[in-house]
Parts: structure tokens; sequence; C-alpha cells
């Protein structure tokens, strides 16, 4: 039985307390309507989190507690993962506040795994002052997809438009050496299921983009395209997947040929990023596909540049909320409606 609106616990990575992360959390949450779509447990310090709402002037009322089943339906809870005080300079790179944003991403994670809370919604850190001697990831990504099951994807989401990565955080000089037939048909795969269970798509159709100008121009500039993409991407489409390719990346966005696809995959990270983040800006959504539990964010970064001003938009984090939500619906949807209805007799 699918739970009520309500009882849709979305768990809150506070992320850098010097950037806007607080900012965008506590803005999303002062609109009263949002406790009517989920009860949210925000992974931080009560105390801490009331000195920023003091500082922002915002009217949201916040719920301390110490423990995660102390959470009460209809109010902001806030769970203390840590008693002790933070210094705040906002604006600032600060290792120290990044050690609070792992305890925080940690902690949150921990009840993620431990089915504490629904969905995580992390905001936004700082990939260089996170980095320990206990936490060697550069970002959340690649932490969730250690402790979660399945094969993490970076999917960035603003409604019709999804826009996937077969590399990531990969320098551009070494994009070409990670591009084989297995990753290719790895990330195709995690894609075309995240189509189907978490946005209900029965056959999606996926276009991949070239990695060279022109998709290489027939070997003239690069035959990456030629030699792999084009050879497993014709395999991958004879055994039934719907998925067209390469395609030029330089006039694809341009001429509106991704409204065809219900995803796109790029080859590394600006080539889908910059099209995508100059079509949805300030909407769009970073989720993480291909693991068992659900994880959104915001399409930006901490923005020490206009931390603590009061300015920031938090239209990015409220739509990640709302996608993990309905995410969270559509994968419980899609296990009642594939679940075998002929239960085997016990011997």
């Amino acid at each position: 039985m699918m739970k009520k609106a309500e009882n849709i616990i979305v768990g809150i990575s506070i992320g850098d307390l010097n950037g806007i992360g607080s900012e965008v959390v506590l803005k999303t949450f002062e609109d009263s309507r949002m406790l009517e779509l989920c009860t949210p447990v925000i992974f931080a310090n009560v105390k801490i989190l009331s000195f920023i709402k003091k500082n922002l002037e915002t009217t949201v009322a916040l719920h301390g507690i110490d423990k995660i089943d102390q959470l009460i339906p209809g109010k902001i809870n806030v769970l203390n993962v840590w008693k002790e005080g933070v210094d705040l300079n906002l604006g600032t790179n600060d290792d120290k506040v990044g050690e609070y944003a792992i305890k925080s991403f940690v902690a949150s994670t921990k009840a993620l795994k431990e089915d504490q809370i629904d969905v995580l919604v992390t905001a936004p850190i700082n990939k260089y002052n996170i980095q320990s001697e206990e936490f060697k990831f550069p970002g959340h990504t690649d932490y969730l997809n250690q402790e979660l099951e399945g094969n993490a994807l970076m999917l960035m989401v603003q409604d019709n438009l999804r826009v996937g990565l077969l590399t990531d955080h990969v320098p551009l000089n070494q994009v070409s050496n990670h591009l084989t037939e297995a990753l290719i048909k790895k990330k195709i795969e995690t894609i075309k299921q995240s189509l189907i269970q978490d946005f209900n798509i029965i056959r999606p159709k996926i276009a991949v983009l070239g990695l060279n100008p022109h998709c290489g121009d027939g070997g003239v500039i690069g035959n990456e395209d030629d030699a792999i993409l084009k050879p497993t991407l014709e395999k991958i489409f004879n055994k039934g997947t719907l998925v067209f390719g390469p395609f030029a990346a330089d006039g694809f966005f341009g001429s509106g040929q991704y409204e065809k696809y219900d995803a796109i995959i790029a080859t590394y990270h600006d080539q889908g990023l910059i099209p995508f983040k100059t079509l949805s800006f300030g909407k769009g959504v970073n989720y993480t596909a291909g693991l068992n539990k659900v994880r959104t964010s915001p399409d930006h970064g901490t923005a020490y540049d206009i931390a603590g001003k009061g300015i920031a938009d938090f239209n990015s984090f409220k739509e990640a909320v709302y996608l993990a939500i309905d995410i969270y619906r559509s994968r419980i949807q899609h296990e009642e409606m594939t679940k075998n209805p002929l239960k085997v007799k016990e011997k």
C-alpha cells in the first residue's frame, strides 16, 4: 500500500553551512503546503539552523529531535547530528565546516540505508573542504555508489529533459580512455531501467551524443565515435533497446532535436551539463539514478558569493524535493505492477 503523502519522510543533508544550502532548505519549507507533501527531517543541529533562520529573517518553526523516531509529521524536524557549536563565516571556504557537511551526509545516508527515511535530498557541498582521511570521495554520488546497491549514474532532470553522462568527474584528456563497450552498455541499461521504473516510460527512447566534433567526420577528427560508440550502440539497439546515435553534439540542443527523446546521454560532463543548465538553470535537479534508494539535489553549488544575503533562489531545491517524492511513488507503483500475482505455495 502506498504511504500517505505527509508520511513520506524526506531526509535532508545540510551541505556546506557557509554556503546557501541552509537558506534554500529553510525557504523551501516556508511554504506550509510542503508539509502536506512530506515530513522533512534535516540532519544538522537545531541551534545552528535557528541562528541561520534568525539571520535570514525567515518565519519557519523548527522542531529539534535527538532520535529519528521522535520526528513529528507537520513539523520541520531537525535531527541533532552533533551538539557542539560551529563557528560560521558565511561565504568562506572552511575545512572545519566541511567536516560538519560530511557528518550530516554520512548520518543521512545511514538513515536512508536503514529505511529510517524514504528519500534523501542533499544540499550543496564544497568538494575541496570535505576531503579527509575518513572521506576520500569527489562528491555525493561516489559515496552513495559505495554505500547503496546498484550502479550510480548522475541524471539531470527538468520536466521531460533528462541528461545523463557516460563519464562524469573525469578530466577531459582522459575521457576517451574511459569509453569502453562495457561502460556504454552499463550506463545505457541503467538509464533505461530508471526511465521505466522511476519515470513510468515503458519503451524509452535514448539518444547518445558523439565524443568528437561532428562525430569525428569519418575519422578526420578522431576515431572513437566510429570505433567504439557506433558499433556498441548498434549492438544495444539490435537487442531491443531504443538507443540512437551518436549525434553531433553542437547542434543537438539548439535545433530542438533533444525533444524527440526521453533521455540524452552525453559522453562527458560539460557536453551534457552546459546545455542542460542553459535550458533549465534554477529548476533543474541532479538525480542519482541506478541505486536502490532515491537521492536528489539542486543543480547548483554552494554559491559563497551570495551566502547569507537572503537572495538565493530556492526553486531548484524545491524541485529536488518534488522529484524525490515523485520517483519514490513511481517505484512503488512499478513494483506493484510488475510483481508476480501468483503466490508459490510453501511445501
